[in-house]
């Protein structure tokens, strides 16, 4: 197993981290206490090609792998856990299941600009009743009877959806057929600023502030058949496999909040002194750094796993899960460690600690909470134990 970057690897990496030094952290805590969308680092993420990491040079993508992704997205969102989501909701649930499931005519229109940043994407699957029990779907799509049924209506509401206030296209996935349960879901690319698509207020979050979300009403909604993704009763497999995918990217998320409460808490324990030493030399604290350093590498290791499965076309349901699973968890056990070592200075935002701390818990809970990664974890193990 080569644990070496490859040459472009490497230099996205250093792309990423430079650019993240540059025009993501020092912004940061700024737009988190403003709760401020950052479009002009977006708009310098289209410019760099980090909003259409794995999308073809054909596309107007930078055309790069799976682990180059995950190498940028921890470099982000290691500055900033809400830059970071932005950016992996366009590549992971966005472009990703345009790059599989969306004909050349689709990828012209649609994909091309959310590649290169001229349009910023979202995904559309949760609803209020409509969770973690993704099959409930309630939004429905009806053949368009005013148009010779060439098309469909689409009546229905979305809930917490990432980007909603700003995304130009959407992935959304509703009913065509209530009698065939999950395979009557279909997938369909929505044109955001079309007549029938209403935005609810941005929520007032926890975390992630400056990266909105928001409910999404479609009142009569009409789209083409051309605007179809895949065929009709495909919804729940391009949910699915864009999730296998989506989670890829929340573990790198996950990944970058954790390295970033790490670092932190790394360099605060080597200025604070108490009784006469830094308190990184009190082994409190040292063997504190230690689980931490331990548990984030345990977790990139499987994210990077996960990617690599992507990369060579295999099958990665359980890694994806895997991943996700941990890195969220090592966010969380991380972030709050490093608000301990920082003491009392971990309280105030006039330190990074306890924005990282807020911001990791999304980790485990959207796209799949850690419940329900570990239904897909068990749910495979039994199936290749039955076979």
């Amino acid at each position: 197993m080569d644990f070496e970057f490859s040459e472009e690897q490497e230099a996205i990496r250093r792309m990423a981290r430079e650019f993240a030094a540059r025009s993501v952290a020092p912004i940061a805590a700024e737009i988190d206490k403003q709760a401020r969308f950052p479009k002009e680092v977006v708009a310098e993420m289209g410019e760099l090609g980090l909003l259409g990491i794995e999308v073809e040079p054909e596309w107007d993508g930078a055309g790069l792998d799976p682990i180059a992704y995950v190498i940028a997205m921890e470099e982000i969102s290691a500055a900033c856990a809400s830059t970071g989501v932005i950016m992996s909701v366009n590549n992971s649930l966005v472009c990703d299941p345009l790059r599989k499931w969306a004909n050349d005519a689709q990828k012209d229109r649609w994909l091309r600009p959310l590649a290169t940043g001229e349009k910023l994407g979202c995904f559309m699957l949760s609803e209020p009743e409509a969770g973690s029990d993704a099959a409930a779907q309630t939004t429905v799509a009806v053949p368009d009877s005013s148009n010779g049924g060439d098309g469909f209506v689409i009546n229905g509401v979305k809930n917490w959806i990432t980007n909603g206030p700003q995304a130009d296209v959407g992935i959304l996935m509703c009913m065509t057929d209530r009698d065939k349960g999950h395979r009557g879901i279909s997938s369909f690319i929505i044109d955001m600023n079309a007549e029938g698509v209403t935005r609810g207020p941005k929520d007032d979050k926890l975390g992630i502030r400056a990266s909105h979300s928001c409910q999404i009403f479609f009142t009569d909604h009409k789209v083409g058949s051309d605007q179809l993704l895949g065929k009709v009763g495909d919804g729940f497999k391009v949910a699915m496999s864009t999730l296998d995918c989506g989670r890829i990217g929340i573990a790198a998320q996950a990944l970058g909040i954790a390295r970033g409460a790490f670092e932190a808490a790394a360099r605060y324990a080597t200025e604070r002194k108490t009784f006469g030493q830094a308190i990184a030399k009190h082994q409190a604290i040292s063997f504190m750094l230690a689980d931490m350093a331990t548990e984030i590498d345990a977790a990139r290791l499987l994210t990077y796993r996960a990617a690599a499965l992507k990369a060579a076309g295999k099958r990665h349901t359980s890694e994806s899960a895997m991943c996700k699973l941990m890195a969220s968890e090592v966010a969380n056990k991380v972030a709050k460690n490093a608000v301990q070592i920082f003491g009392g200075n971990g309280y105030v935002s006039e330190y990074p600690a306890e924005r990282y701390y807020r911001d990791a818990k999304i980790t485990e809970i959207y796209e799949g909470t850690s419940e329900i990664q570990r239904v897909v974890i068990a749910s495979n193990i039994i199936k290749a134990l039955s076979a």
